[in-house]
């Protein structure tokens, strides 16, 4: 009878994680942990000075946390992919050059982008037109 509440207590305490565990699984520092629980994202306990969290609850936080491609603009996807809406960061990956080149190509107007609150959007059709202008430039370049 004793190893079988052994075996039950083992299980339990297996699913509960501290602070720097968490972090660790979701790959982000401690603090954002511990703000996501004091903004009460993140279902924790504080037992003495520790706080315990429940593998199952911090499973529900990462399924739920905010993320930049889930983000509604009136009520309609920011960056809807299947409608040819982009983001500044996925061009970037799409082109294979780094985002800050992306922005000041939008500055300088080589690249159009609009703004969809505090967003850049950039729409497929704008982006094959910067694609095509910028393979013609590196094909130049090469001759």
């Amino acid at each position: 009878m004793d190893s079988t509440k052994k075996t039950e207590v083992s299980a339990e305490q297996k699913k509960i994680v501290s602070i720097t565990e968490a972090a660790k699984i979701h790959n982000v520092t401690r603090q954002a942990i511990y703000v996501a629980i004091k903004l009460k994202k993140l279902k924790a306990i504080k037992d003495a000075s520790r706080w315990m969290i429940n593998l199952d609850d911090l499973h529900d936080y990462r399924k739920n946390r905010y993320s930049r491609s889930k983000s509604l603009y009136q009520g309609e996807l920011l960056f809807d992919n299947t409608k040819g809406y982009y983001s500044i960061n996925q061009v970037a990956k799409m082109l294979n050059v780094p985002a800050q080149k992306i922005y000041y190509a939008t500055r300088t107007g080589y690249l159009k982008a609009s703004r969809r609150g505090a967003a850049w959007v950039i729409y497929e059709t704008d982006l094959k037109t910067y694609k095509d202008g910028l393979m013609n430039v590196r094909k130049k370049r090469a001759v």
